[in-house]
């Protein structure tokens, strides 16, 4: 449920917040690339069924990081169409903090929704050195309905299996 709170007699809507945490056998510096890296983004970034292609990097304060994800698979491509959506989506990141091998913390702009207007939602990465690997807790604003967050938790869930499987690959046979 949203909450609204008052600050000096204006009305400021607070959104939910959606953590998502998992734990990988790899090195800090494996899973920081991934977030990080033009062949890192691309190698998982889009659920199943969507292709990521990195137009723009820059990983500092006000730094942008600028992307298209495609939809490439029949049933996304299905309901892109449906949905009124094109089937590539032009996307925009800007970082508002880097420590770098443990945060990133970001504001993506949704203007992907019809009859939505754009809104940003803020999204942090954190990573965390645990025995054998490392945690990774993914926190992001609810979107502004329901149905919205459900389809962004499932979205980021594609993607995390896809980098979960990523990771386990490269990992395989290395010593931790």
């Amino acid at each position: 449920m949203n909450e609204t709170t008052k600050t000096d007699s204006v009305a400021t809507r607070v959104r939910n917040r959606v953590a998502l945490e998992r734990i990988y056998r790899a090195r800090m510096q494996d899973v920081w690339e991934l977030w990080t890296t033009k062949e890192g983004i691309e190698s998982w970034w889009g659920p199943g069924g969507f292709a990521v292609s990195v137009r723009k990097i820059d990983v500092r304060p006000g730094g942008e990081l600028l992307y298209a994800m495609t939809a490439i698979a029949p049933p996304q491509i299905e309901f892109m169409k449906k949905a009124g959506m094109p089937l590539t989506q032009e996307c925009r990141i800007t970082y508002v903090e880097i420590v770098t091998l443990r945060k990133l913390a970001y504001v993506h702009l949704a203007d992907f929704i019809p009859g939505v207007a754009p809104y940003d939602v803020a999204t942090v990465v954190e990573l965390e050195p645990v025995i054998g690997g490392v945690r990774m807790t993914l926190t992001f604003d609810a979107m502004h309905d329901d149905e919205w967050t459900q389809r962004a938790v499932m979205g980021w869930n594609s993607e995390l299996d896809k980098a979960d499987a990523l990771i386990a690959a490269r990992t395989v046979g290395r010593r931790s």
